[in-house]
């Protein structure tokens, strides 16, 4: 069965799409907040923390930063890096949905503090995102609830198409670069 994880912060349509995605024959993976929606809503999921046998720490700031979820996303189809998942207890992961923190917003807010701005960095979303981009032969990166819709569609048909996975990771890779030139932004307005 094909794997999943799903970690988001913005959780509009998450709930179908993985309805959806359980429907077609999908194992969901799921961290934090996005573990207990979906349970909370009747799915079957795997917290990441069962998965990796490793729990959440510092204060959910670490979660999916993993061999056995950063494994599953960049091994390549062949038979020695899927060997090496297996004889680990990992497997291959297939999708990955996922979106960061809004720090844009935060530090859009009167008077934001700085360590406020500092905790909606996102790093083991933007990770995801980098993993799944650069192993888009293989994995499918969403990292925008708009794309949901067409990926089932083409699930439901069969498979997702390359094209669609590359345009999905050239999409994942663009979002990475406007966060990091936010970030960049802001530490230099505020670190003179």
């Amino acid at each position: 069965m094909p794997i999943a994880i799903l970690s988001v912060h913005d959780k509009t349509g998450i709930i179908e799409f993985a309805k959806s995605l359980t429907d077609v024959g999908w194992t969901l993976l799921a961290s934090g907040g996005t573990a207990k929606l979906l349970r909370d809503n009747g799915l079957a999921i795997t917290e990441v923390s069962e998965y990796t046998k490793s729990p959440e720490i510092l204060g959910g700031r670490v979660k999916t930063l993993h061999p056995a979820i950063h494994g599953g996303l960049l091994a390549r189809r062949t038979e020695s890096d899927h060997k090496e998942l297996l004889d680990l207890g990992w497997d291959y992961i297939d999708l990955v949905a996922v979106n960061l923190y809004p720090f844009e917003q935060t530090i859009a807010k009167p008077n934001v503090t700085y360590a406020d701005a500092i905790e909606n960095i996102d790093i083991g979303g933007v990770t995801l995102i980098r993993a799944a981009a650069k192993n888009h032969e293989r994995v499918t990166l969403i990292c925008d609830p708009t794309d949901y819709n067409s990926v089932l569609q083409e699930l439901q048909s069969g498979s997702i198409s390359d094209e669609t996975r590359k345009k999905l990771a050239i999409k994942g890779f663009a979002s990475t670069a406007k966060y990091d030139t936010a970030i960049h932004a802001y530490l230099k307005e505020q670190i003179k």
